[in-house]
């Protein structure tokens, strides 16, 4: 039996827009890669955090990662412990899923150390526990497409993976700022019309529907956020303005990737991707922010073992 694993979990779009806290994909390029071996004691501990750019937590109990495998070995009755490493590939508090990435790359190299004896749907609970640790809800838009791969609808106990259209393709940009999920999500608080939760509703509809029948019209009407976007447009600066460049340049929809300060588009085809991808850093550049981005498939790669 190996005493070493190593897994990659990629970044992640959580929300979509219209569906939060229940609907994400994963990206292909940034991610988190976490290093799990075996160790005697019954435990589970933190050896190691490299790359981050903000203090995280070393204690187990209280990182994201060190939580998720806890749950997972306490659930299997596992004598020995676990010692983790994490390199950080996504940014601190960029609304690309970081938090959850460490946690599912440490299950899925955990697991593995055991010979897979659970499946990504049977990993979920777990990472669900990692994850509530940093945005203080247990919600599965990031961590569900990050096991599975692709675009995921994830509900409180179970995945559905969602089909895409060939060619759909998300353009995502990372403004040079920091917003924390949890000072989001307090931006969230407050009533809300039931005419609102309608409209969201419809537009959910919509984006599914589009998915399933792979029709990008469909898609393009549905892709508008009118519940969360409005009451957090306004801690990303600038953001109006790089979502009207990308809606200018021929995207199908664009809002806020998780709690921000990241803005994705989806694009009907990769060159599209690209060339909105490039409008939306330039909107960006115009009010003093530099930027990073990725060009993904919607139908993003799952969490592997890499070594």
């Amino acid at each position: 039996m190996t005493n070493q694993v190593i897994a990659f979990a990629p970044a992640s779009v959580g929300n979509v827009g219209v569906g939060f806290d229940i609907l994400g994909h994963s990206i292909a390029g940034p991610g988190d890669r976490v290093i799990v071996r075996h160790i005697p004691e019954p435990t589970v501990r933190i050896a190691a955090i490299r790359g981050s750019t903000q203090p995280l937590p070393m204690e187990a109990a209280k990182n994201t990662a060190g939580a998720a495998v806890i749950a997972f070995r306490n659930a299997l009755r596992i004598p020995a412990g676990f010692e983790i490493e994490i390199d950080k590939g996504i940014p601190f508090g960029s609304g690309m899923g970081g938090s959850a990435a460490s946690a599912v790359a440490a299950l899925v190299a955990a697991n593995a150390l055991l010979g897979d004896p659970l499946d990504r749907h049977e990993l979920y609970p777990f990472a669900l526990d990692g994850e509530a640790l940093a945005s203080g809800g247990r919600h599965g838009d990031n961590v569900g497409p990050m096991l599975l791969g692709g675009l995921v609808l994830s509900t409180a106990n179970r995945l559905v993976p969602i089909p895409v259209p060939r060619g759909l393709h998300c353009a995502l940009v990372h403004p040079a700022a920091v917003l924390e999920t949890r000072a989001a999500r307090a931006a969230l608080a407050g009533s809300y019309a039931l005419s609102d939760f309608v409209a969201q509703s419809a537009n959910l509809a919509l984006v599914l529907a589009g998915c399933h029948e792979r029709d990008m019209e469909l898609i393009r009407a549905g892709l508008d956020d009118v519940l969360v976007e409005p009451r957090r447009a306004s801690l990303i600066f600038g953001f109006d303005r790089v979502k009207q460049a990308a809606l200018s340049a021929g995207a199908l929809g664009a809002s806020i990737s998780g709690a921000g300060p990241s803005v994705f588009a989806w694009c009907a085809d990769e060159g599209t991707a690209h060339s909105v991808a490039g409008f939306m850093r330039a909107a960006f550049s115009d009010v003093g922010y530099a930027s990073e981005a990725w060009i993904s498939p919607v139908a993003g790669p799952a969490a592997r073992v890499v070594a």
